[in-house]
């Protein structure tokens, strides 16, 4: 119960930050319709939406007011996450039962023929129908944009994908603490994983352990990779049956969401003793992420930390040329987030941003290997919020 509490009030800190940038904006409300836009802005996460995969449920927010518009399905579901039954606008048909009758999404069917009439619905109850509404445009299919907008046509709707990210940019100190619980998590499952690994134990058996330890802390996993030998070159694959060996290299990517925040941390290791080149490369994308670490603050631009990396893996005996096409992301409720750490991005870090850095190596025949980390900018550096084991793991054999 208290981390459903403090989960609870973490999500009221976020819609209180997203009201007071509302304000500054001039615009009379968003409406949220991505899943992490949705959950950062009601605390509600859609299991429809994840099973899906695009936009099912919507999110509309004023200076005083929060309407959650979802499925019919969804209703029940999220009175769990503290919506109340009033402020939930279903659409669609979907059935519960009620030995009282006194449950309220038990008559929820049938209240609103579809999504787009749903959200008009919602913006007429909070008299937005001649409003200026920001919109997360990069998550509404265009035919429910034109739905919407045909139904209200004195409303003023201005794209607001790129508003609500620079919103979710910048963490709040729960939001850290959050993503420092799912990186710890999944560092303890990598390393699980590491300590059992054995001659002839298959990848699957490790994967197993590694979704397994998740769980068992209420996780969700979200990808395992766990790869060896030469196919611990495939950036991402699926493990499989193949027993590890001597001399393999041993790569984990692995992901998972806790509370609503993404993980995704690389650890690597080696059954027995590791050849020259196994160490030098290592120890060269090691010091690219460390690198990056020791220079990243507030005001260096994403371009910047690319650039930083690639040279310090070239500089420090690894492959040369060192090619990659991003050397570290954003990370939140959702598991890539601007800004990404790649030539394209002259943003400026700014304090209170998460970042995951990463110098991965992959090449095929040989094998691959990875370091991945996940940290926060502080005011005058970073801080890491995983930072055990960083090295090349040797496994006794």
């Amino acid at each position: 119960m208290a981390v459903m509490a403090d989960t609870m009030m973490l999500a009221q800190e976020r819609l209180n930050k997203l009201r007071r940038r509302l304000e500054e904006s001039g615009h009379d409300a968003v409406l949220a319709l991505s899943p992490a836009n949705v959950a950062y802005a009601s605390g509600y996460r859609s299991v429809s939406a994840a099973v899906h995969g695009h936009s099912s449920v919507g999110v509309l927010v004023t200076g005083t007011d929060l309407l959650v518009i979802g499925p019919a399905a969804d209703s029940a579901p999220a009175f769990d996450f503290g919506i109340g039954e009033s402020d939930y606008l279903a659409y669609g048909r979907f059935y519960f039962e009620s030995a009282d009758s006194s449950h309220i999404a038990s008559g929820l069917a049938d209240q609103h023929d579809n999504y787009a009439r749903a959200v008009s619905a919602g913006l007429q109850r909070l008299n937005l129908g001649s409003g200026r509404v920001l919109i997360d445009d990069s998550a509404c299919p265009e035919s429910m944009r034109r739905q919407v907008t045909s139904q209200n046509p004195a409303c003023e709707f201005v794209d607001g994908s790129e508003w609500l990210l620079r919103v979710r940019s910048q963490k709040l100190p729960g939001e850290v603490d959050a993503l420092e619980r799912v990186a710890r998590l999944t560092e303890d499952a990598i390393f699980a994983a590491i300590d059992a690994a054995a001659i002839g134990v298959t990848e699957r058996e490790l994967a197993g352990i590694v979704g397994r330890t998740i769980v068992e802390a209420g996780g969700e996993p979200k990808f395992l990779v766990v790869t060896s030998g030469p196919r611990s070159a495939l950036a991402d694959a699926y493990a499989v049956d193949r027993p590890l060996q001597a001399g393999d290299l041993l790569r984990f990517d692995v992901g998972c969401i806790l509370d609503g925040y993404w993980s995704d941390l690389g650890r690597t290791a080696v059954m027995g003793e590791p050849t020259a080149r196994q160490t030098s490369y290592f120890e060269a994308i090691l010091a690219g992420v460390d690198r990056q670490l020791e220079v990243a603050r507030p005001g260096v631009l994403a371009n910047e930390l690319f650039d930083i990396a690639v040279q310090t893996v070239e500089d420090a005996g690894g492959p040369t040329p060192y090619r990659r096409q991003h050397c570290g992301h954003g990370i939140g409720m959702d598991v890539y987030e601007p800004p990404i750490v790649q030539p394209a991005f002259d943003t400026p870090l700014e304090e209170g941003m998460t970042f995951c850095f990463e110098t991965p190596y992959y090449e095929l025949g040989w094998g691959g290997m990875m370091v991945e980390d996940t940290l926060v900018v502080t005011s005058d550096g970073i801080r890491m919020l995983s930072d055990r084991r960083r090295g090349l793991s040797v496994v006794a054999i």
